[in-house]
Order: C-alpha cells, then structure tokens, then sequence
C-alpha cells in the first residue's frame, strides 16, 4: 500500500477533476513550483497509483442505455475465480468484473444498446460456458450516481511515505 501525503491527495484531487490541465495550471492551484507537479506526477505513475488518463465518454449519448448487473454462480476447482474471471472480463459489452464472497462468485456489470444485444451477446455467451453454473441478471432502471475517481479530503488522516 502506497503511502500519499497532502501533496499527493490535492494532486490526485486536481487530476481526478480534469486531467487534462496544465502542470502551470496545477501548480498555480496548490501554490507549489510546476518541477514539483512533475516530479510527483512522474512518481505516483511509477508507483502505480496513477494507471493512466482517459476520456469519460457517456454511454446513453452514444446509445448504451441498457446496463445490467449480473449474478454468476461458476463451478468450483483449483483456480476457477482466475480463469472464469478472465472469461468473464473478454466479453464485449462487460464493463466490470468483480470476484465476490457469498451466494455468487461474480458480479459481472454491463453495457449494451438494448435487451436484445444484451442477451444476445452477453448473456448467452455466459450461459454457453461450461464453467457458469447459474446467472442471475438485474437491469439497472436508473443511475443516480457512477463515480469511480477516490477524492481525498485535507482531513483525511494518511500516514506520509516517500514514494
């Protein structure tokens, strides 16, 4: 685990916002020299904390309004969480996968352009898998809120680590 100090987080915070403001920008925002910005900029990529930079695209304005979270119950053996999830993960449309505890093995989430592609190229595509025992879908109605950025507080308490 990554130690991050005030620095780190208010950085975090500003790229997480819009990454596509400038180092002059960033700097003049938390009053630090831009060589500064860089250098942990450059730190926290090398470290891992920063995986990379993309665009936000709105699935619905391109027409992806069906979204599903799906339930998978897959068979058991040695290393069957790594291979199904792999699996699972290669399907087109599949937005996330997550390895769980419970019921389900899975939660498996999902964009297409309506039901039928959904079932058509996802969902069959589970059920033709030798590994899946059971799904479950849910269709998502409404979203209220989507957000995977972590924002940091100035009152959160993080121990400090060079990185």
């Amino acid at each position: 685990m990554i130690k991050l100090d005030e620095l780190d987080r208010k950085i975090l915070n500003e790229l997480q916002r819009d990454c596509r403001q400038s180092l002059d920008l960033i700097s003049k925002k938390l009053g630090v020299p831009k060589s500064t910005i860089y250098y942990r900029i450059r730190k926290l990529e090398d470290s891992g904390v920063i995986e990379g930079y993309y665009a936000k695209v709105n699935p619905k304005v391109l027409g992806h309004e069906y979204f599903t979270v799906t339930l998978v119950r897959a068979k058991y053996g040695p290393g069957y969480h790594k291979k199904v999830g792999r699996i699972l993960a290669s399907v087109p449309g599949v937005w996330a996968v997550y390895y769980v505890l419970g019921d389900y093995d899975f939660i498996v989430i999902a964009r297409a352009r309506n039901r039928e592609e959904f079932v058509k190229n996802i969902l069959e595509r589970f059920i033709d898998l030798d590994e899946i025992e059971r799904t479950n879908t849910i269709t998502v109605v409404e979203i209220f809120k989507e957000d995977n950025r972590i924002l940091f507080h100035n009152d959160e308490s993080v121990e400090e680590q060079d990185l």
